[in-house]
C-alpha cells in the first residue's frame, strides 16, 4: 500500500462498519412488521405501505454494504490500496440505509434503533476521509453532496406516500413519474462522491448530471406541495441544494481545482488557472 495512512486504522474503521451494517440488517428484520403495524394502528396505512416498499430495498442495500465492509476490511489487512475506496462505497450505502428508518420510528414515539447503524457508520466514513488526508475542499464538497444524496433519496420515499393519498389523476401521475427519478439522482450523487474522493477527472460531469436529475425530480413536486399546503415543502431542500451545487460545479474556479485534484496535486485550493491544454488532456 503506497498511501501514507495506517492500514491498521483502516481495518479498525472497516470493522466498525461491519458491525454497524450487520446490526442494521438485524434491525430491519426485527422492526419490519412491527413498524407496519404501528403505522396501521396510527391510522396511516399509506405510511405502512411506504415501510413495506422501502424497508426491503434498504435491507438489500445494507446487506450489500455489509459485504463491502468485509471486503474493505480484508483489503486493509493485506495492505491493498483499493480497500479505502471500497470502504467509502460501503459507508455511503450504509448511511442512507441507516437514516430513513429512524424517521418512522421516531414519528411514532418508538426508539429509533437504526441510530445503532447510522452513527457508527458516519464515524467510520468520516474517519476514512480523515485517514486518507483528503483536503478540506474536496472533503467538504463530498459532505455537501452526501446531504444532496440523502435528501434526494428522501424525496423518492416521500413521493411513495403522496402517490397513495393524492386524488387528482394528473398530479398523482406527476409523483409516480418523479419517484424513481429522485432515487436515480441519489444514486448518481453517490457515484459523484466516489469519483470525487477517488480523484477521477470525470467527477464534475457526474455531479452536474446528479444535480440536474435532482432538480427534475424535486422541483415539480415541491412546487405542487407548496401550492397545495401553502407552506414550505420538505421536497424542496434536495433540488435547492442540488441547484447550489450545480452553480458551484460549473464555476471555472471549481473546474480548475477539480482538475488539479484529479492530477494528484497536493493543494487543490491553490490559486491559479489550469491551461486549456491541460484540461483538454484530462
Amino acid at each position: 500500500m503506497t498511501d501514507d495512512y495506517s492500514p491498521r486504522m483502516g481495518a479498525l474503521l472497516a470493522f466498525v462498519g461491519i458491525l454497524a451494517a450487520a446490526a442494521g440488517f438485524i434491525i430491519f428484520v426485527l422492526s419490519y412488521n412491527f413498524l407496519i403495524q404501528v403505522e396501521i394502528d396510527a391510522g396511516r396505512p399509506d405510511e405502512a405501505n411506504v415501510i413495506r416498499y422501502v424497508f426491503p430495498v434498504l435491507g438489500y442495500l445494507i446487506a450489500a454494504a455489509t459485504a463491502l465492509w468485509v471486503v474493505s476490511f480484508y483489503g486493509f489487512l493485506i495492505r491493498q490500496k483499493w480497500a479505502w475506496m471500497v470502504g467509502i462505497i460501503a459507508g455511503t450505502i450504509a448511511l442512507v440505509c441507516g437514516f430513513f428508518p429512524m424517521i418512522p420510528a421516531a414519528s411514532r414515539s418508538q426508539t429509533p434503533y437504526m441510530a445503532i447503524t447510522f452513527v457508527p457508520t458516519l464515524v467510520a466514513w468520516i474517519g476514512l476521509v480523515w485517514l486518507r488526508k483528503v483536503h478540506r475542499k474536496p472533503a467538504a464538497l463530498a459532505f455537501v453532496a452526501g446531504l444532496a444524496y440523502v435528501l434526494s433519496f428522501m424525496d423518492g420515499v416521500a413521493a411513495i406516500d403522496r402517490i397513495q393519498i393524492i386524488e387528482d389523476d394528473i398530479v398523482q401521475g406527476l409523483y409516480v413519474m418523479v419517484q424513481q427519478v429522485n432515487w436515480w439522482a441519489a444514486a448518481v450523487w453517490a457515484v459523484f462522491i466516489f469519483a470525487l474522493l477517488g480523484r477521477r477527472s470525470w467527477a464534475q460531469m457526474v455531479g452536474i448530471g446528479a444535480a440536474i436529475m435532482s432538480m427534475i425530480g424535486g422541483y415539480p413536486v415541491a412546487i405542487d406541495s407548496m401550492l397545495d399546503k401553502g407552506t414550505f415543502s420538505m421536497f424542496a431542500p434536495a433540488p435547492m441544494l442540488s441547484t447550489a451545487l450545480l452553480i458551484y460545479l460549473v464555476l471555472p474556479a471549481t473546474r480548475d481545482w477539480l482538475v488539479r485534484w484529479a492530477r494528484n496535486e497536493d493543494n487543490p485550493a491553490q490559486v491559479g488557472r489550469v491551461s486549456r491544454t491541460a484540461y483538454a488532456g484530462k
